[in-house]
């Protein structure tokens, strides 16, 4: 976990001038005359207000003219504590914002943050939609930028009217806008996953089976650790350490059922708390296949790990991300298609892995209801259980093929 600050500034003396003075986010603050009651109440209400504030500067000595620049960098220090994890990493959401507050910054940084308005957001709107953001891209981010002035306004940071003047700014409507849509997730037939497989390691082999049989989110089959999983039972359950929904207090249950235990059981651990699906082993599982398809002999070239950097930039983690998990199945997808190329077959079309929890989701409806399906995809509500699930219209046209 990140180390919060909670350690006071020091009161300290500045000789030259014989006033106490304390540095808070950089900044030197004279107090007043040393030792003197008045500046020992300022030391006091000035280091609360800044522990309380997370380690931001609440008042400084320029008052109102602090500019936007000024408010992100405070900002982005409360994002590196807040936006983690578990483990102290960096969620998606920090990541986001870290992307948009670099574009912000460059095209309003020198602005004072008290004269950003509604004019000047939907100025910077523009430039996301010209820079080819889909709508609901551009809507994320205007509301990234609205939650920013929130936070501020709340550590004193900027008026509140600043913030209630960029509410007034409505979010691009559909077919409204000139910005593009984005292509809905479809659910990946069969066939091309199936013509994928043997182009993966045997570790993505087992996620990409999983999330079929289970419908699981690609960051929960990255997170499975034998401590997770309670065996008890003939259906297992999976308790994910944590989940897209866990902020909202939900619980995620993923049940598993004869296949999904066949598909885990060679890769439980008996240190209950290592991945199921390692990275560094599916490299290990690569370089091996690579020195037995070699043509040279061993007296004749490199030995085995021999070509390997001493120090590489990246090795192979301990377990999956959602962004390595996607990178795997992209550069499997490579694979086939150059092979699909040399026998002049037709190529597979580009798929990734949360399409793999909507086909499970459009099967679990089809042959079980909605209901069914909204429970085993971890949802609370069945809305959103039938924007993964696509409606089955075989029955529909059975139907009106009797009733007419």
């Amino acid at each position: 976990m990140p180390k919060l600050i909670n350690r006071t500034p020091k009161y300290r003396h500045h000789k030259a001038t014989g006033q106490a003075v304390v540095t808070l986010s950089g900044r030197d603050i004279y107090l007043g005359p040393w030792q003197s009651a008045k500046s020992k109440r300022e030391y006091a209400r000035l280091t609360s207000e800044w522990l309380a504030a997370g380690g931001v500067l609440v008042q400084t000595t320029i008052g109102d003219s602090r500019t936007v620049e000024e408010l992100l960098a405070a900002f982005w220090q409360h994002a590196k504590l807040y936006y983690v994890d578990a483990d102290g990493k960096p969620t998606t959401e920090q990541r986001n914002y870290r992307t948009l507050i670099k574009r912000f910054r460059r095209a309003y940084g020198e602005t004072p943050a008290r004269e950003f308005g509604p004019l000047r957001l939907k100025a910077f709107r523009q430039s996301l939609v010209d820079a080819g953001l889909a709508r609901g891209n551009v809507n994320h981010h205007v509301n990234r930028i609205r939650h920013i002035f929130k936070w501020a306004a709340g550590n004193e940071l900027v008026a509140a009217s600043v913030v209630e003047s960029l509410r007034c700014v409505a979010g691009l409507r559909y077919g409204k806008s000139e910005a593009h849509e984005t292509e809905p997730i479809k659910p990946v037939p069969d066939a091309l996953v199936d013509a994928v497989l043997p182009y993966c390691s045997p570790q993505v082999v087992a996620m990409i089976e999983l999330q079929r049989v289970t419908g699981m989110r690609s960051g929960e089959v990255c997170l499975m650790r034998t401590a997770d999983i309670n065996m008890s039972g003939s259906v297992w359950t999976y308790t994910p350490g944590r989940h897209k929904t866990q902020y909202r207090g939900h619980v995620r249950t993923v049940f598993l059922g004869p296949k999904a235990q066949e598909i885990i059981r060679p890769w439980l651990r008996v240190d209950l708390q290592t991945h199921l699906f390692q990275p560094a082993e599916a490299d290990a599982w690569r370089r091996e296949r690579q020195h037995q398809a070699r043509r040279t002999p061993l007296s004749c070239g490199n030995r085995p790990g021999s070509n390997r950097k001493a120090k590489p930039r990246r090795k192979p983690g301990s377990g999956y991300s959602p962004q390595s998990y996607g990178k795997a199945v992209l550069y499997a997808l490579a694979k086939c298609n150059a092979t699909r190329a040399k026998d002049e077959l037709p190529e597979i079309p580009h798929w990734h892995p949360h399409q793999l929890r909507h086909a499970a989701a459009t099967t679990f409806r089809r042959e079980h209801g909605l209901e069914v399906a909204r429970i085993l995809l971890g949802h609370k509500n069945m809305v959103v259980t039938q924007i993964y699930a696509e409606g089955d219209r075989t029955r529909a046209v059975e139907v009106v093929a009797l009733t007419g």
